[in-house]
C-alpha cells in the first residue's frame, strides 16, 4: 500500500467531511425535507428533536468503542451504516409509509453518526502526534464547515432544483441517493487511506491499567479492564457532579441556548411556509442558498472573531458582549415575519446577521465547557458537558413546533426573543477566572 496515502492530508480532511454530513442531514436537512413533504411544525420539530438523543447519551457507550475494536474499524463500519441509512431514507420516501420508514432510518443515522464522531476523534488523537494534531486542527474544522455547506446548502439546493421536474418525495429521494453514493465513495477511500494504528489500549494498558480506552479481546485480563471502564465512567460522573458551582454550570449548559433551540427548528419552515400561514414562501433552492452559504459564512466569521477577541482579553471580559450577540439578532426574525414580502437580499442580510451573532456568541458557550472541564478526567468531563449541550437543544426544540403552530410565526419569534432573558439569567451566575482564555496568561504559564 502506498505510504503517502497514510499521510494526514490524505485522510483528515475527508474524515471530517464525513463527520459533518450525517449530522447536518439529521439536524437540518430532515427539518427542511419534512416541511416540504407537508408535515406540520408541531410534528417535524418534535420528531427531529428526538434525533438529538444519541448525542445526549453518547458518553454512555463512548468508553466501550475502542474496547471492542479499533477506531479505524468503527469509522469504516459506521460509514457503511450511514450510507445504508441514506439509501434507506431514499427508498422509503416514495412509499406510503414514508414517515415511519424515514424516521427509522434517521434514527439509524443518528446513532451511527454519534458513534462515528467518537471513533473519528479517537483516530485523530492516536493516529497523529501532538505536532500534527495542532497542525491539522484548522484543516479538520475547515472541512467540517465544507461538509456543512455541502449538506445544508448544495444538497438542499439540489433537492429544490429536482422539485421543478419531479414530485417532492421523488426529488428528496434522489438527493438522499446522492448522499448514499457520497458515503460509499468515502468508505472506499478510507478503506485505503486511513492509517492502521494499534488500539489505544495497547499502549495505555501498559502505562496505567485504570486509563483503558482500547481493545481487550483475547487478553487474559480483559474482564478486569472492562470493569475498569465502568469504574472510570462512574468516576467521571462523580467528578462532573462534584465540581465547584455545578448547579450554575449545569443550568448554563442546559439553558444558555434555550431560545436558539427553538429558533433553529422553525427558521427553515418559516422561510418555506406560505404567506397565508405567515411564512415567506421561499423555494427550497433559495432556502438552501440562504442557510447553506450566506448563513454558514456569517457563522464562521462570527466564530473566528469570537475566538480572536477572547484570546486578547479573556472569556470573562467578553462574556456579556457574546451573550448579547447570541440573543439580540433573534429580532431579525421578528422583522422578517412582520415585513410584507421582504426581498431576497434582505432575507440573506438578516440571516447573515443572526448567524454571525450566533457564531460570535456561541464561542463563549463552548469555551466555558472547556473551562469547566479542566482538571481531573477533563476528557470524560468534557464529553458529559457536550451531552448536556445536546440535551439543551433537544428539549426546547421539542416544543418549538407546537408553539409556532399555536402562536403563529410573528408571536413565536417574539416569544423566542423573550426567552433570551433565560440566557441572561444563567449567564449571570457562572464563575470564570478573569485570566482564562488570554494569550498572555498561557505564555505566563508556559503553555
Amino acid at each position: 500500500m502506498n505510504y503517502e496515502l497514510k499521510k494526514p492530508y490524505a485522510w483528515v480532511p475527508s474524515l471530517y467531511l464525513a463527520e459533518a454530513l450525517p449530522y447536518v442531514a439529521v439536524m437540518v436537512i430532515a427539518t427542511t425535507m419534512y416541511k416540504r413533504l407537508g408535515l406540520s411544525n408541531t410534528d417535524l420539530a418534535l420528531y427531529t428533536s428526538w434525533l438529538y438523543l444519541p448525542w445526549v447519551i453518547k458518553p454512555l457507550w463512548s468508553p466501550f468503542i475502542a474496547a471492542i475494536r479499533t477506531e479505524r474499524w468503527w469509522v469504516l463500519v459506521m460509514q457503511l451504516l450511514i450510507g445504508a441509512g441514506f439509501a434507506g431514507i431514499a427508498f422509503t420516501l416514495p412509499t406510503s409509509f414514508w414517515l415511519q420508514g424515514s424516521l427509522a432510518f434517521f434514527w439509524l443515522l443518528a446513532f451511527a453518526s454519534a458513534t462515528h464522531d467518537i471513533a473519528a476523534d479517537g483516530l485523530y488523537i492516536i493516529g497523529l502526534d501532538s505536532h500534527d494534531q495542532s497542525l491539522y486542527v484548522g484543516i479538520r474544522s475547515t472541512f467540517y464547515r465544507i461538509g456543512t455547506i455541502f449538506g445544508q446548502g448544495l444538497l438542499v439546493m439540489l433537492a429544490g432544483w429536482l422539485e421543478r421536474s419531479h414530485a417532492v418525495a421523488a426529488a428528496w429521494s434522489i438527493t438522499f441517493f446522492v448522499l448514499a453514493g457520497v458515503f460509499v465513495a468515502l468508505w472506499l477511500w478510507h478503506s485505503v487511506a486511513l492509517p492502521k494504528v494499534k488500539c489505544s489500549a495497547d499502549d495505555n494498558a501498559k502505562a496505567d491499567d485504570k486509563q483503558v480506552v482500547g481493545a481487550f479481546v483475547g487478553e487474559d485480563n480483559s474482564a478486569h479492564r472492562r470493569l475498569s471502564i465502568f469504574s472510570e465512567f462512574w468516576l467521571a460522573l462523580k467528578t462532573f457532579f462534584t465540581k465547584p458551582h455545578i448547579v450554575s454550570a449545569l443550568l448554563f449548559m442546559l439553558l444558555f441556548r434555550f431560545p436558539e433551540g427553538q429558533l433553529v427548528k422553525i427558521a427553515n419552515p418559516f422561510l418555506l411556509d406560505t404567506t397565508e400561514a405567515g411564512g415567506l414562501a421561499m423555494s427550497t433552492e433559495a432556502v438552501g442558498f440562504v442557510y447553506g452559504t450566506v448563513g454558514i459564512i456569517g457563522l464562521t466569521i462570527g466564530g473566528l472573531l469570537g475566538g480572536w477577541c477572547v484570546s486578547r482579553h479573556g472569556l470573562k471580559r467578553w462574556l456579556w458582549p457574546m451573550v448579547l450577540s447570541i440573543s439580540l439578532p433573534d429580532l431579525v426574525y421578528v422583522f422578517l415575519a412582520s415585513t410584507a414580502d421582504p426581498s431576497f437580499f434582505v432575507v440573506n442580510l438578516c440571516v447573515f446577521i443572526e448567524q454571525f451573532g450566533y457564531g460570535f456568541g456561541f464561542t463563549a458557550y463552548m469555551l466555558y465547557l472547556v473551562y469547566f472541564s479542566q482538571g481531573e478526567r477533563s476528557t470524560a468531563v468534557f464529553s458529559i458537558c457536550t451531552a448536556m449541550q445536546a440535551l439543551g437543544m433537544m428539549l426546547p426544540g421539542m416544543i418549538a413546533g407546537w408553539m409556532a403552530d399555536h402562536l403563529g410565526y410573528l408571536r413565536f419569534f417574539w416569544w423566542v426573543v423573550g426567552c433570551c432573558l433565560v440566557t441572561f439569567v444563567v449567564s449571570a451566575f457562572i464563575k470564570i477566572d478573569p485570566a482564562y482564555g488570554k494569550a498572555d496568561s498561557y505564555k505566563a504559564e508556559g503553555k
